[in-house]
């Protein structure tokens, strides 16, 4: 409480770069992602260069006006929300202003994820002649985790004699467990060593290299499908939809707060595999 007294009190002579800075650190401090943090503070910056008035004097009418001016430059809708939503922390946590604004018509469009099958993530694991490189993609889909999970792993985090790991401040800064395949292992005992998992230059190795393996690897199997990282974690919720794991159980292993967030995966099962026929049949 006095906290935040303090933090507003401070803000009777703000500045612009004051409100940018000290968002920054109230974003910090709250645990956010630093993907959070530069994309919350890069659209407050971006509005006040545009808005060009007192930071304690902004409107409601100033953010609308800015969000619409950003709807006719053809910003995605998701976009539009992004800048709302920092535009609202901003104004509601770091200056203390009463702000209630929505964005009519900008509810993201509900879009089911691209999906591999079983025989096409196969292909994708043999295009992948690297055995490290193969084991990453392989550990990414079978325990259906995030890429900025996968690269963070530590040595510590991984239970090979009860075949389960730990995600620690994951996304929403939780932590949570997560399988691990018996066929790998083998390969994993081999690899660990101290510290992280898998190692790069900075310590750990980078997302972006996870990413050129997957492109690689996908055009290499001939996969027609717009495939990145995140579509391994889909295809193994959806598989194990497939399989018969219960809603819940497949909800608690992706970390997901809601159930209603992994009912999505129900949509894209395979209609046989959810013993639906068709009434012809």
């Amino acid at each position: 409480m006095f906290y935040k007294l303090g933090l507003i009190n401070s803000l009777r002579r703000v500045r612009s770069m004051d409100l940018v800075y000290l968002m920054k650190k109230e974003l910090f401090r709250r645990g956010y992602s630093p993907r959070t943090l530069d994309a919350y503070t890069n659209s407050v910056s971006n509005f006040l260069k545009k808005c060009k008035k007192d930071p304690k004097k902004v409107t409601k009418k100033d953010v609308r006006d800015y969000l619409y001016y950003l709807a006719e430059k053809g910003m995605a809708r998701s976009t539009l929300n992004l800048n709302l939503q920092a535009l609202k922390f901003a104004l509601i946590n770091i200056l203390g202003k009463r702000f209630i604004l929505s964005l009519p018509g900008s509810k993201k469009a509900t879009r089911l994820p691209i999906v591999l099958s079983k025989k096409e993530v196969s292909r994708i694991f043999e295009a992948i002649k690297n055995k490290k490189h193969r084991l990453m993609i392989k550990l990414l889909y079978s325990a259906g985790l995030r890429v900025s999970e996968l690269v963070k792993l530590k040595v510590e985090h991984i239970d090979l004699d009860n075949m389960y790991g730990w995600v620690r401040r994951g996304k929403g800064n939780k932590d949570r467990m997560f399988i691990i395949a018996e066929s790998i292992k083998d390969d994993l005992n081999e690899i660990i060593e101290k510290s992280y998992l898998f190692k790069g230059r900075r310590g750990h190795i980078s997302v972006r290299t996870i990413q050129q393996i997957v492109k690689k690897a996908t055009l290499k199997a001939r996969i027609r499908k717009k495939v990145n990282c995140h579509t391994f974690r889909h295809s193994f919720a959806t598989h194990l939809i497939e399989d018969g794991y219960p809603i819940t159980t497949v909800q608690v292993l992706l970390g997901h707060k809601s159930v209603e967030t992994t009912m999505i995966y129900v949509h894209i099962a395979r209609p046989s595999m959810l013993d639906v026929k068709s009434p012809l049949d």
